[in-house]
């Protein structure tokens, strides 16, 4: 079987520009021309002399898969920043990268698995990744601390973990420190929390929590890749005590903040995009094989509906078809298939059609039954990572490889090795409904801490969790737009589909400044402080460097 290479993003891939264009929603306005007086703005109790912002990505400004100048320029924290040089804040710094391309080097060089690599970009039909190479190294001597104490990928005990950013441990095996935090540590034995308090802030945001969940849902639940944080455990291991003390050292500090909780990972793009039918019959690679693969299932089927009838695997020739996964959190009848098949008196000649000998009845009936003890068709209840767009349809070399080893001829070992359609997707491209649960009630319990450690400390609470809620249900609207979490045409999320665009930020940096107003009794909404969302982009092109 040839690769099979779906262009799964398509149909939301309609005009990308569209939704910057204000042209389009000229139908949706009120283009009154009555001038609107505003009061002055006023900071209320609130003290901005000196503003940091502690968190991970969504706090540094990461967008497109990557962290650029652009992209931090437009962080939300800056865009607070600016806001509140209006009302009596001062100088903002921020650990720019070195260009726009995106990522790190490590030693002059970019790492072998591609991680740290170039921004995503839009190229017409989907998310590809920029041609080049950064130039923003992660050993360089440190910036030294700044306001933006965002860390890309720091989990809620990382802002207690010394070492985190020292150089040394990003060599260790597994590297123990993040390189992002060791290009803006004060020292190798800093930690993100000590160093923010070293500023003597007045005012504070705080988001963290999101990677405490977020790892393992885009790992797709394969707790061998990621874990969820415990709820309990001592001050750096478990999520209610760390938040505990972290928000504790803000208080005995002095300082007034503004906190948020974390959205459901499984209403972000980054598992909504991928169709858990993506297999369409008029794809020349797959619909012709429909036949031979029913065939090969057809030999399975009465097995599988002995044992539990959701198992059976069809393909339809009219219509759009599932996907095949693995799903470990059914019974394994691996020696239940390869025990019928032996039986069977009709499966020798069943294999003859693909030239094997009778003698290889037994070791196919083993291959076929470790192949499909636990698998089924996917449904509408799973839900598929963003990369594995690029996986579904096609050809598994390794697993070619493996079964070539086991006497199978090429072609053979070709046709068994189509990801999604002979080979079934493993854990970590798809989230299975319990592993959603798993995330969604750990995000209930973390959600619960956050918003009472908020309360306790007198702090402002943006719901961040209704927010991206909303987005993903009909959309929200800011101004003269209606963003949605869609990808790339919703407008809210970059392409990596974790992420917030520019303009998604400055939709969340109005929340923000929404939920000061009714805490410190400032009045940037009252006053027209809110930023205007139109004013900044959904994507940077690839031209920027």
């Amino acid at each position: 079987m040839k690769n099979i290479k779906y262009i799964l993003l398509t149909a939301v891939l309609v005009s990308f520009t569209a939704c910057n264009d204000e042209e389009d929603f000229e139908d949706q306005l009120d283009n009154s021309t009555e001038e609107v007086v505003y009061p002055d703005l006023n900071p209320g109790t609130a003290d901005f002399s000196n503003y940091v912002a502690i968190g991970n990505s969504l706090t540094a400004g990461f967008t497109d898969n990557a962290l650029f100048i652009a992209s931090q320029e437009n962080s939300m924290p800056n865009m607070l920043a600016q806001k509140f040089a209006l009302a009596g804040g001062g100088t903002f710094t921020q650990p720019l990268m070195n260009d726009n391309i995106g990522g790190l080097l490590f030693g002059g060089n970019q790492n072998e698995d591609g991680s740290f690599g170039p921004r995503l970009y839009f190229d017409g039909s989907g998310p590809a990744s920029l041609p080049g190479m950064s130039s923003t190294e992660a050993f360089a001597p440190s910036l030294g601390s700044q306001n933006n104490m965002g860390v890309p990928g720091a989990a809620s005990f990382h802002l207690l973990y010394d070492g985190y950013g020292n150089p040394a441990n990003l060599v260790t095996d597994p590297p123990s420190a993040n390189p992002y935090f060791v290009r803006m540590a004060s020292n190798p034995s800093a930690t993100v929390l000590g160093d923010a308090l070293a500023q003597q802030p007045t005012f504070v945001s705080l988001w963290i929590g999101n990677n405490d969940v977020l790892g393992y849902a885009t790992s797709g639940g394969d707790a061998t890749l990621a874990s969820i944080t415990p709820s309990d455990g001592p001050p750096g291991v478990g999520f209610d005590q760390t938040i505990e003390t972290i928000v504790g050292a803000l208080q005995n500090a002095g300082v007034q903040g503004v906190m948020a909780n974390i959205p459901y990972v499984t209403t972000i793009p980054h598992f909504t995009t991928v169709p858990h039918n993506p297999l369409d019959p008029t794809n020349p690679d797959f619909g012709p094989q429909i036949p031979l693969l029913n065939s090969i299932f057809g030999a399975l089927n009465p097995i599988f509906e002995a044992v539990d009838p959701n198992r059976a695997i069809v393909f339809s020739e009219t219509e759009a078809s599932a996907v095949v996964i693995r799903d470990e959190s059914l019974d394994d009848i691996s020696t239940t298939i390869i025990d019928a098949l032996n039986a069977s008196p009709t499966f020798p000649a069943f294999i003859a059609q693909f030239g094997l000998p009778a003698a290889a009845a037994p070791s196919v009936a083993n291959l076929l039954g470790v192949t499909y003890g636990q698998t089924r068709q996917a449904t509408a209840d799973d839900l598929l990572v963003l990369p594995s767009s690029s996986v579904i349809g096609t050809v598994n070399m390794e697993s070619v490889a493996s079964l070539m080893n086991q006497g199978l001829p090429q072609a053979l070992a070709g046709q068994f090795s189509v990801e999604g359609v002979s080979l079934p997707l493993e854990d970590k491209w798809v989230l299975l409904p319990t592993e959603q649960d798993e995330i969604n009630i750990a995000t209930d319990n973390f959600n619960a801490t956050l918003e009472a450690a908020a309360t306790s400390a007198g702090f402002a609470f943006v719901d961040a969790n209704s927010l991206m809620s909303q987005l993903d249900n009909g959309g929200y609207p800011d101004g003269n737009f209606i963003l949605t979490s869609s990808l790339v045409s919703g407008g809210a999320f970059s392409l990596d589909g974790v992420h917030p665009t520019a303009r998604g930020y400055a939709l969340l940096a109005n929340q923000f400044m929404k939920a000061i107003d009714e805490t410190y009794g400032s009045n940037f909404e009252a006053s027209g402080n809110l930023l205007d969302i139109g004013n900044y982009p959904t994507n940077y092109p690839p031209t920027l460097q």
